[in-house]
């Protein structure tokens, strides 16, 4: 899409009345969970100065966190919504594949990218998708669905079972995010819910593998600016459009085997539980002069020093995963519960986010 075009996305909010004050910071090609970028700098967190607000939609974030607008859009194709809503203590949702039409790439048969509403409140999360999703021929993979505002505000917990993993069954994960966690489930099971802590064993190729399709989709999409434009893109994003360059096409598409086996494990879940409750980051908001290169790492006890809990279901797109305020660490710094729901039941997502929300992060 041109530079002078606007996303079906944003006509349709508009077209329902929304008025569209600006454009918010965002690293080059939205590649990375910190809003940073050689040429605009570095965008920081409401609650310290000296932290990231993730990324890539962190301006998006700290928008909607510091009250200039009620909801804000954003893409998601690792994460890019979830990061920053939990780091910034708001609510953000990757909804299931389809949704929103996708129509800002080159090519409408990607499968991990995403349209989602960063907002306030669910119920500002609702309105925004209440305007922009439904189908069109723009996106040959848009759902013929429409929409259900009235079922996605009125949740009720009671009854309803819930699984928890605390680490996906390989992250390493932050004592204060852990906390918070607890105090959260306590909550849930308060309203009325069955919450059961339930075990997975996913390890880190999961994140590997999202990240050598993701260096494939920064190749194939835009690669040919670095011909004329390497020498003033960020390093980062040249690195992985090289990298996706060589990569073998066999194992780029054995990736599907990892994620059918992901998918057989939510099937199985989803047998005995209407979600999945999971903590969005293993972090809080880490410091400005950090990067994603230091959250790769297999630590000694053979967990994983990861930074987001989010990719692994953009590997799983037809899932709705709802980043929901789930209170601050004794940090001071938001925590983001994700919710993670069955295909394309979006609504029910936002419902139990509806449902939850007073009672995480009183006002």
């Amino acid at each position: 899409m041109g530079a002078g075009e606007t996303a079906l996305c944003i006509r349709r909010l508009e077209a329902a009345g929304a008025i569209l004050i600006g454009k918010t910071a965002t690293p080059e090609f939205a590649y990375a969970s910190f809003t940073k970028s050689p040429r605009w700098g570095a965008t920081r967190n409401p609650w310290d100065p000296e932290r990231t607000p993730g990324g890539s939609s962190g301006g998006s974030a700290v928008a909607v966190a510091t009250g200039v607008v009620p909801f804000a859009e954003g893409t998601d194709m690792g994460g890019s919504v979830r990061i920053p809503a939990a780091f910034c203590g708001v609510v953000g949702l990757k909804p299931s594949l389809g949704r929103i039409p996708m129509t800002i790439l080159p090519s409408v048969f990607d499968n991990i990218s995403h349209f989602g509403p960063l907002a306030r409140t669910v119920g500002d999360a609702v309105a925004f998708m209440e305007a922009a999703s439904g189908p069109s021929d723009d996106d040959i993979m848009s759902l013929p669905l429409s929409f259900s505002a009235q079922a996605a505000r009125k949740g009720s917990l009671e009854g309803k079972r819930f699984a928890f993993s605390m680490d996906l069954g390989y992250y390493q994960m932050q004592p204060e995010v852990a906390a918070v966690m607890r105090e959260a489930i306590g909550k849930i099971r308060d309203l009325g819910a069955v919450v059961d802590e339930v075990p997975m064993h996913w390890t880190r190729a999961v994140n590997d593998q999202w990240f050598d399709v993701w260096c494939v989709f920064m190749s194939s999409f835009f690669g040919e600016r670095l011909t004329q434009h390497e020498h003033h893109m960020d390093p980062a994003v040249v690195s992985m459009i090289e990298r996706g360059r060589v990569a073998n096409a066999t194992d780029y598409k054995r990736v599907e085997l990892l994620r059918t086996s992901m998918w057989r494990d939510m099937a199985k879940l989803f047998e005995s539980y209407d979600a999945l409750l999971c903590p969005t980051c293993a972090i809080t908001a880490p410091p400005l002069n950090e990067c994603d290169d230091d959250y790769v790492a297999t630590l000694p006890d053979g967990s994983f020093a990861g930074l987001d809990m989010t990719c692994p279901f953009n590997l799983l797109p037809q899932l709705p995963a709802l980043s929901l305020p789930a209170g601050r660490a004794s940090n001071g710094l938001p925590v983001g519960l994700q919710i993670v729901g069955r295909r394309f039941a979006d609504e029910q997502v936002l419902s139990f986010g509806a449902a939850m929300e007073s009672s995480l992060s009183p006002s």
